[in-house]
């Protein structure tokens, strides 16, 4: 066995075949084959059940690629160490997010400290972000919600409040702020189940007394907007992601304080490595002092630069 039959198994796993694998390596799919093959002949296993042109790892090949996933982490992580050494000038710094919103700022700061550092960003929902960052897909994650796991550790970035908003020409547009109990024979049109944004805005109508009426679910703020816009029903959004329109007006809840938070989210085990410290200690620096849930992050950047 050698390094580089390794490094072409874990190409084939994560890319899921072997002509992407091939691609990501910059060889010929024969090569990456060859090397494979030699593999899976060597130790008497077989890593993947190839039908026809797709490939799927078996029990052993999964097993294998848990061990693959935190080797090849390792190796990259030895190669920000050395280039840390060189003051961070070069090296790649992998971003999940649930959207752009605060991790846009964080890039920019980040980009203007670091700008030899290679920065790239993917957006999925909170399910999605959080696997990859433990599959080591990405190296550091922006999420509203955390599911509890003892591997990851979550730092507060920012919080801010949910509005409800509605077409201009809406009854309550007029308004600075309503009660939840105004809101009830409303119409909403919300994101799914296991939006963060909605499942803080129904626990606040429950604990109100109040049911929502929603009448149609949405996997795009986007089209929630749009949604809105046409007057299928009004909606509910962060007042960070909130974009002003002049078709839209924004309202504040009067009887309830209801907020979405931000969180920066690590490996545990990653936690040290010199490339994530340098992002933490930049993104504790830009923290605004007025924001209360800002402090454990600030404090964390300070013991980072000691």
């Amino acid at each position: 066995m050698n390094l580089t039959q390794l490094r072409s198994f874990h190409a084939v796993a994560n890319s899921g075949g072997f002509i992407a694998g091939a691609s990501a390596l910059n060889v010929s799919q024969p090569t990456l084959t060859a090397q494979i093959k030699a593999l899976e002949a060597e130790f008497g296993v077989e890593l993947f059940y190839r039908r026809n042109r797709r490939s799927e790892l078996t029990p052993s090949g999964r097993d294998l690629h848990a061990i693959t996933k935190r080797l090849f982490a390792e190796e990259k992580e030895a190669r920000e160490f050395l280039s840390a050494a060189k003051g961070l000038r070069t090296g790649h710094l992998r971003i999940g997010a649930v959207g752009p919103y605060h991790v846009t700022e964080m890039l920019a700061a980040f980009n203007q400290r670091y700008p030899g550092i290679t920065l790239s960003m993917s957006i999925g929902n909170s399910s999605e972000v959080q696997r990859d960052l433990l599959d080591y897909k990405s190296d550091i994650a922006v999420l509203a919600h955390i599911d509890p796991d003892a591997r990851l550790i979550a730092m507060p970035y920012r919080r801010h409040p949910v509005l409800v908003f509605m077409p201009a020409s809406h009854k309550l547009a007029r308004r600075k702020s309503v009660r939840l109990v105004e809101l009830a024979t409303e119409p909403f049109v919300a994101r799914e189940l296991g939006s963060t944004t909605r499942r803080a805005f129904e626990a606040a109508a429950k604990a109100k007394g109040v049911a929502l009426r929603t009448i149609i679910e949405i996997g795009s703020r986007e089209a929630i907007r749009e949604a809105v816009i046409h007057g299928i029903g009004i909606g509910y959004v962060s007042e960070a992601e909130f974009i002003p329109d002049a078709r839209l007006q924004a309202v504040r809840i009067a009887d309830a304080e209801i907020f979405t938070a931000a969180h920066v989210v690590v490996l545990r085990e990653r936690q040290h490595s010199r490339i994530i410290k340098a992002f933490l200690d930049v993104v504790g620096g830009s923290l605004q002092s007025s924001a209360p849930v800002a402090e454990p992050l600030r404090r964390r950047a300070r013991r980072n630069r000691q």
